[in-house]
């Protein structure tokens, strides 16, 4: 027998829009999820028809369900549970998102990549080669340090 209705942190779970059932727990916790306009509590039932829109920014996904089910499902049985109904604006900006990759990075968000070290080391490098140019001279003379101490 089907059921009429299921808990919708195992429905988001079950079809694979989170990883584990805790984390879709915790989405569902911290208003991350909304059925309808409501923000949807872990054990808030969903029912074949409800609009479910996940937030995980940038962007927030909108999901028809289409059918129930408590298992977890293999990938390609997915679109029979569920129509991904995200406006296009927002898939848009995910694209923007994957675009700009690194180039907004704030301090303390992680290693600079190897292309970003590379650039890096050739600006220092650059830097220090003009300093050549324009006179400057940081090497300490061993002359100057022995007419202190004595």
């Amino acid at each position: 027998m089907a059921k009429s209705e299921v808990r919708i942190d195992k429905w988001l779970w079950a079809v694979r829009i989170f990883k584990t059932r805790t984390i879709a727990t915790d989405a569902c916790k911290k208003g991350r999820v909304s059925l309808g306009d409501a923000i949807a509590k872990p054990a808030r039932m969903v029912k074949v028809g409800d609009i479910v829109k996940v937030r995980k920014p940038p962007v927030t996904y909108s999901f028809r369900v289409l059918a129930l089910t408590e298992n977890r499902l293999g990938a390609k049985l997915v679109p029979e549970y569920m129509e991904n109904i995200t406006p296009r604006s927002e898939l848009d900006l995910l694209e923007i998102v994957k675009i700009s990759g690194f180039i907004d990075r704030r301090k303390g968000l992680g290693r600079p990549t190897k292309r970003e070290g590379r650039e890096l080391s050739r600006f220092t490098q650059e830097a220090y080669e003009s300093s050549d140019d324009m006179g400057w001279d940081f090497d300490f003379d061993d002359d100057f340090l022995d007419d202190e101490e004595s």
